[in-house]
């Protein structure tokens, strides 16, 4: 399996997912400087101004951490670009991007054909979101680096295909890079992804309840109180089927168990075009259930740390 030199020797095998309203330059600064790539989607900075200061803060906070730390890898970073006509901004973030020359692009929804060559031009890679083989495929026709697998249980835009599925079925024509998203919490199940035939984990929903990310304190209180069984699976809010905690679906007025039957699904719309309460119906995996507590994003990555090498050396010693 081939894996782009940018993503290897990172010290945990593992990309912080870029969430809507949730990452911001402080929590990807910590992810990097822990050693895991961190992301954060172009969309929430809220004009494309802020976003060039954004990738400043980034790229300056990256560097001045790698100085102080010359011993420990500071990891890359990436930015996520909706490749979509509901996106207005696409093009000027995407030249912000190749103006700061960000070492990684995630792109979603749309395959990114006129992205991947840009990108690639000034020495980026391109990772691609995907729920199907059939996305799978049209995102390495447009020359993509790698492939982000989003699977039943991922937080926020979901799939519905079991990871042991989907996986498979990728790798039986694809040997190039895997990063495995869906339920993902602790080592233990980053080193599962990778026993799966995955090279790394994406994991969002377990960075939402850290002090540095954006989430509201009454959002990070709720994952902490949340398990598997309070998420549910509608394409009501932003037209693609996307996991959200039931508990702040009930705050903004609706029954989470008898959601309004939608428009026909799968096509992304704009903010404007959601419902009011958007803003405060809050995405989640299903995999909140392995989260007991609001901490620093620093804290989160040791235990991973320390429960993947566990897994490691609990499992070889069972061969």
């Amino acid at each position: 399996m081939t894996v782009p030199a940018l993503l290897r020797d990172l010290a945990l095998p593992v990309i912080g997912a870029p969430m809507f309203l949730v990452s911001n330059p402080r929590l990807v600064i910590e992810q990097c400087s822990a050693g895991i790539v961190g992301a954060l989607p172009s969309l929430n900075a809220r004009t494309p101004e802020t976003l060039h200061g954004w990738l400043d803060e980034i790229g300056t906070g990256c560097a001045e951490r790698a100085r102080a730390q010359p011993q420990e890898r500071v990891a890359p970073f990436a930015v996520n670009l909706i490749v979509n006509k509901a996106n207005a901004r696409l093009e000027h973030d995407l030249e912000a991007c190749i103006a700061h020359r960000v070492p990684i692009i995630i792109t979603s929804l749309s395959a990114p054909d006129a992205i991947v060559p840009r990108v690639h031009a000034y020495g980026g890679i391109v990772l691609h979101d995907v729920i199907s083989t059939r996305h799978a495929r049209r995102a390495l026709a447009s020359g993509v680096d790698g492939l982000i697998l989003v699977c039943a249980g991922a937080g926020g835009h979901t799939g519905t295909l079991s990871p042991f599925a989907l996986v498979a079925e990728v790798r039986a024509f694809y040997d190039g890079l895997i990063v495995l998203s869906g339920a993902i919490t602790n080592g233990r199940a980053i080193l599962a992804a990778q026993a799966m035939g995955a090279d790394l984990a994406y994991l969002g929903t377990r960075f939402i309840a850290t002090v540095e990310s954006n989430a509201a304190d009454a959002y990070k209180a709720m994952l902490v109180e949340a398990s598997a069984a309070d998420i549910v699976g509608t394409p009501l809010f932003s037209g693609v089927t996307g996991n959200y905690l039931k508990p702040s679906i009930a705050a903004a007025g609706l029954d989470p168990d008898n959601l309004p039957q939608p428009e026909p699904g799968g096509v992304y719309r704009k903010r404007d075009d959601r419902p009011p309460a958007w803003k405060t119906i809050w995405g989640a995996g299903h995999g909140v259930g392995a989260i007991a507590a609001i901490e620093s994003t620093v804290d989160v990555i040791d235990r991973l740390k320390r429960e993947y090498a566990s897994a490691v050396q609990t499992l070889g010693a069972t061969r």
